[in-house]
């Protein structure tokens, strides 16, 4: 029983696709980190990353729509060969596309990356990129050990570069609970973060986005370890909020695998539910403007999305 489906209908609410607005990449699971709370499960040992042929076929498709924004995901999305070669691309598109590279910091400071945080400079490349806390604990138990030592490291080099200080470098950072609880108020955690970051690192950065931890793939398997996996969905459930389902991601994102299907959101591609029409699609064949009040796919996890302030990729909803 579709949970999710059945709270929507009991309270006189759709969820339907609006005019997509973001082309949203997961690039693989290719990563140098291994978190306890990725829903990708990704690692250093995953194989599954985009192919040349694969990307420039959704570019190519890209090119020939009106969608402003693209979105890289993953993994840890610049480990994949070409990841420098689409942001060259797209950058020279016309009309001018805002990109988003999902960062998690540490991938910056990697021998094999080397002048990465410059080329994304360069490219005016906006970082949205992950850090759990301001204080070390919670980031290495989360994250793995030192990771918080790179991250500050990592974020002072950005700042060298203008970004969080330049308008046409925007640098935002993302929050996930320690654990299975709901994020804090968004504008207080993103006060507290700005106040902390300074004052001992001299770090400035744009926005924190608050984002709820769905019970999907890695998360899932340590809720179940930890007999918290029904505690933590019940949670969720009871704090349902229907203010949030107008402003869901899944209705303006077109999500992509490595492989070029395309799915209603990156949870529902880890899920494997198809595309709402009930076959595999590739984004290739979908037309933008025909998108516009088309199902999409749900379960339980959605209600991850709408607990408390909501959560989505741009971080709270209400």
């Amino acid at each position: 029983m579709n949970r999710f489906g059945t709270v929507l209908a009991d309270r006189g609410l759709a969820l339907v696709r609006a005019q997509p607005e973001i082309l949203q990449i997961n690039v693989g699971k290719l990563c140098n980190l291994t978190c306890t709370h990725c829903h990708v499960n990704a690692g250093p040992k995953r194989k599954e990353i985009m192919s040349r042929e694969t990307l420039d076929r959704i570019l190519d498709w890209f090119a020939e729509t009106d969608l402003p924004t693209l979105d890289l995901t993953g993994g840890a999305p610049e480990m994949i060969p070409d990841f420098r070669r689409a942001i060259t691309r797209v950058r020279r598109m016309q009309p001018r596309r805002r990109i988003i590279d999902r960062c998690n910091l540490t991938i910056l400071l990697d021998p094999s990356q080397d002048g990465l945080a410059e080329f994304l400079a360069d490219h005016e490349v906006e970082i949205v990129a992950s850090m759990p806390c301001y204080s070390p604990e919670n980031v290495n138990a989360q994250r793995g050990e030192g990771v918080f030592d790179s991250s500050i490291t990592a974020l002072q080099l950005l700042n060298r570069l203008g970004y969080g200080r330049q308008p046409e470098l925007p640098l935002h950072l993302v929050y996930n609970p320690n654990g299975g609880t709901l994020p804090g108020p968004q504008q207080e955690l993103e006060a507290d973060y700005k106040r902390e970051l300074s004052s001992h690192f001299g770090i400035v950065f744009n926005h924190l986005f608050t984002i709820t931890n769905l019970p999907v793939s890695r998360f899932a398997t340590w809720l179940r370890r930890e007999g918290k996996y029904d505690e933590y969905l019940n949670l969720l459930i009871a704090s349902f909020n229907p203010a949030t389902v107008e402003g869901l991601m899944c209705r303006n994102t077109i999500n992509v695998s490595w492989q070029g299907e395309a799915h209603d959101c990156d949870f529902n591609q880890m899920l494997r539910l198809p595309w709402a029409g009930g076959k595999p699609a590739y984004v290739w064949d979908l037309d933008p403007h025909a998108l516009g009040g088309a199902a999409i796919a749900t379960g339980s996890h959605c209600f991850g999305c709408t607990a408390g302030a909501g959560s989505s990729c741009g971080g709270a909803l209400t």
